[in-house]
C-alpha cells in the first residue's frame, strides 16, 4: 500500500512561490488523491478478503499457494493501474484497465475459496452456508464493480464514484446490521 503514495510528488517549491500557487499545485494532484484513496481502500478490502480466507483454512498446499501468489501479481499491479487512472483519470480505457486489475484480484480470490473447498482444505467449521456467503460476496461484488465501470461509456466521473461508494459500502456493510449484505 505505500508503493502507492509514491506517486504523490510534492510540487516543486521553486515553480510555486506563493501560498495561492502552492494552493494551485495541490489541488492539480486532485485526481492522485483520489486514485491514492479508491486503491488504498481497493487493496484494504482484499486484503481482508485474503484474510478472511486464510483464518477458513485448516491447512495449505503448493497449489493454493501458487494461486496466492497470482494474486499477489495483481495487488503488485495495482500502484501501475492506479498511476494510469490517476494521469488519465477521464480515459475510459485507463478506468476499464484499473477494473481488469480489479477482477483479477477479485477472480483469484474466487479461485482461492473454490480449490480450497473443493480440495479440503477449510476448517470443519466452515458450513455450506459460509462458504455460499464467501462466494456471493466475492461474485456480488465483481459484478457491481463491472457495473460502475461499464457507467464510463457516459461518464468517467460517474463510474469511479461508484467504485467509491462500493468500497465505501464493502467497510461499512459488515458493522451496520441495518444494511444488506450479499
Amino acid at each position: 500500500m505505500t508503493l502507492l503514495v509514491l506517486d504523490l510528488r510534492v510540487p516543486a517549491r521553486e515553480a510555486h512561490g506563493s501560498e495561492t500557487a502552492l494552493w494551485h499545485a495541490l489541488t492539480d494532484l486532485g485526481p492522485q488523491f483520489l486514485t491514492y484513496f479508491m486503491s488504498f481502500l481497493t487493496l484494504g478490502i482484499f486484503w481482508l478478503g485474503q484474510q478472511t480466507q486464510f483464518n477458513s483454512f485448516e491447512r495449505s498446499n503448493r497449489s493454493l499457494a501458487w494461486i496466492h501468489l497470482i494474486f499477489l501479481f495483481g495487488i503488485t499491479l495495482v500502484p501501475f493501474s492506479t498511476g494510469l487512472l490517476a494521469e488519465y483519470i477521464t480515459f475510459r480505457l485507463a478506468l476499464i484497465i484499473y477494473w481488469f486489475n480489479l477482477m483479477l484480484l477479485g477472480l483469484m480470490l474466487l479461485v482461492s475459496w473454490r480449490y480450497a473447498s473443493r480440495s479440503g482444505l477449510l476448517k470443519a467449521e466452515v458450513t455450506p452456508e459460509i462458504s455460499g456467503a464467501q462466494v456471493r460476496r466475492i461474485v456480488g461484488y465483481q459484478i457491481l464493480y463491472g457495473i460502475a465501470t461499464l457507467l464510463c461509456v457516459f461518464s468517467t466521473s460517474l463510474s469511479i464514484g461508484l467504485l467509491i461508494l462500493l468500497q465505501i459500502y464493502s467497510i461499512l456493510a459488515p458493522r451496520l446490521r441495518f444494511l444488506p449484505q450479499f
